[in-house]
């Protein structure tokens, strides 16, 4: 795996092995930006789930003024901060090694995010309960791009009951983006 575009163009990235974390392919992370490319300078990210902490560095990569990273895995943590240090993105990141509802609590208060992407473990409704989170939440407003990576057989029908909406499914042969903001 490697950042596809920006400043660290081509470097290399570590990721854990095993089924534990599924790394974005080249193709869908090059698809993804390309739809959110004109969001991506000087925003405010923020990766949920990073795993690798690959959408992250590559939003940082592109240009993204910062970038706050969560995931609960030890060792995933460590891969993503040694990931920012090759990169040398270290400094516009910060990591939050914790689930991702913690984060959300402690994270509260600050500033609208940007762009929010998440990866969650596929077919366990995290995505509802991170948007239910996010629904009353001062990181997320009309504004912020949503982002949500599931399963293809991921039921996205509740949105509009936690008041969101969906603009644009993007679909692959495994998985799929839903593109998401609050109404």
């Amino acid at each position: 795996m490697r950042v596809i575009a920006g400043t660290a163009r081509s470097m290399p990235l570590k990721t854990l092995k095993g089924i534990n974390t599924r790394p974005t392919t080249d193709k869908t992370k090059e698809t993804l930006f390309n739809i959110l490319q004109a969001d991506v300078p000087d925003c405010r990210f923020l990766d949920l789930f990073s795993g690798s902490g690959a959408i992250a560095i590559e939003a940082l990569s592109r240009g993204a003024a910062c970038a706050v990273l969560v995931e609960q895995n030890k060792k995933a943590a460590e891969c993503i901060r040694e990931n920012l240090t090759f990169t040398k993105m270290s400094e516009r990141a910060q990591v939050y090694q914790c689930d991702v509802l913690t984060a959300l609590q402690q994270l509260e208060g600050q500033k609208p995010f940007d762009i929010i992407f998440m990866d969650p473990p596929y077919d366990q409704q995290l995505e509802q309960q991170v948007l239910a989170c996010l629904a009353d939440s001062s990181l997320a407003d009309e504004y912020t791009v949503i982002v949500a990576e599931a399963s293809l057989e991921t039921d996205f029908s509740w949105l509009e009951d936690l008041g969101y909406h969906a603009y644009k499914y993007k679909k692959y042969k495994t998985n799929q983006h839903v593109f998401l903001q609050k109404t």
